[in-house]
């Protein structure tokens, strides 16, 4: 009997991990085991189906503690005397090792420890799917809207989802009288059991559709291209996740849609480099400036900015501009640009020029210089 795997290893984290690194290590299997990086490969569907199933859970905070305390059966539905506090569950311990005994017998005593399974017939949540998305730096500044494509399945618009053929509708299962599991009794030596398996005609629905619907086949959705307009907030980074609720796939037997996540993607900018709302800033400055001081001019994602630099500034100084950075994606609050001065050397200088440079350096002793008279010191006392 297969295992159901934990949820922290299908993401290659270990218990306990941050809603950050939960986030992150999400977004890098579905790239991985992504359909349409894998197509038709079985495999890579299976895990991509256990990534989203394991983001689902360990995304959402009460769910989190519900399987952390009781592991899959906290978080299960159907899980019966496995849920929360149950006997087959994390909490409970004592009697789950008797299920491969019990699975020995071919599930006789009416399925697992002689109690009939319980089958989840009523409505049931659509899966959740998920789509990455690349913008501009300055849109994840300002915020933008974009138009993404999908191509997913939605509800059948012929029958509304019910898989029934206009007119007509679904009917009880005549073989297990809508009850979805078929009864029977085996001879053993250990006596007469009865199993319990689900009906093979109404696939343990308890209800058939005799007349398909002619669109959908009976299956109550279509795949289809779909355009959803995304609302991107300004401030979101790599790796951010937009939820778009029930926008994922339809639900089963009228139950809800699952959500669409949009999996953010930012392009890098030409001179701001980022740390999460605040920016940095490099900016070259002349021998002059650095000495004399001077007003600068500094890019910012909100215009040109004027500074003043101090006279004495020293190379590899940085100055910070509070409020300048960027609007912060879970608040009002905007980060801070920090401007680093770097000094440029000239690199072409004709003979009037040097000559310039060689009288000031005349004027310029070295007591003009703080650093450099320090130096100087520390030299003599170690040659000496």
């Amino acid at each position: 009997m297969s295992e159901k795997r934990d949820f922290y290893e299908v993401l290659g984290l270990k218990k306990g991990a941050s809603d950050a690194e939960i986030k992150k290590a999400f977004r890098k299997k579905a790239m991985e085991y992504h359909p349409d990086k894998n197509p038709g490969d079985k495999t890579a569907e299976e895990n991509f189906k256990a990534v989203n199933e394991a983001y689902s859970v360990l995304s959402d905070p009460e769910k989190k503690n519900r399987y952390d305390r009781f592991g899959h059966a906290g978080v299960d539905p159907n899980a019966g005397f496995g849920g929360a506090g149950g006997f087959g569950g994390a909490a409970g311990g004592g009697f789950g090792g008797f299920e491969d005994i019990f699975d020995m017998f071919g599930g006789m005593f009416g399925g697992r420890g002689g109690f009939s399974q319980q089958r989840n017939t009523g409505p049931m949540r659509g899966r959740d799917i998920q789509k990455g998305l690349t913008i501009t730096f300055e849109e994840a500044a300002k915020g933008t809207k974009r138009d993404i494509k999908l191509n997913k399945y939605v509800q059948c618009p012929t029958c509304k989802g019910s898989g029934a053929a206009p007119g007509t509708s679904k009917k009880t299962c005549p073989r297990c009288g809508g009850k979805g599991e078929i009864h029977t009794v085996q001879n053993t030596p250990f006596g007469q059991f009865q199993s319990v398996s689900p009906c093979p005609d109404c696939n343990g629905t308890g209800k058939i559709i005799e007349t398909p619907c002619p669109e959908c086949g009976g299956d109550g959705r279509i795949k289809k291209d779909v355009t959803l307009s995304v609302k991107i907030p300004a401030g979101v980074d790599n790796d951010s996740v937009i939820t778009i609720k029930g926008q994922g796939e339809p639900g089963i037997n009228g139950g809800p849609a699952g959500d669409l996540y949009v999996i953010m993607s930012v392009k890098p900018h030409k001179i701001f480099k980022r740390t999460g709302a605040d920016l940095h800033l490099e900016i070259p400055i002349s021998f002059n400036q650095a000495a004399l001081g001077d007003d600068i001019v500094v890019p910012s994602m909100d215009g040109r900015l004027s500074y003043k630099v101090p006279p004495g500034t020293q190379p590899g100084t940085v100055f910070r501009l509070k409020g300048k950075g960027l609007p912060s994606a879970r608040g009002n609050k905007k980060g801070d640009l920090y401007v680093k001065v770097v000094l440029e050397v000239p690199t072409k200088l004709n003979s009037k020029q040097k000559k310039a440079v060689e009288e000031m350096a005349k004027e310029v002793t070295a007591d003009a210089y703080q650093k450099k008279s320090k130096f100087a010191e520390t030299i003599k006392e170690f040659f000496k």
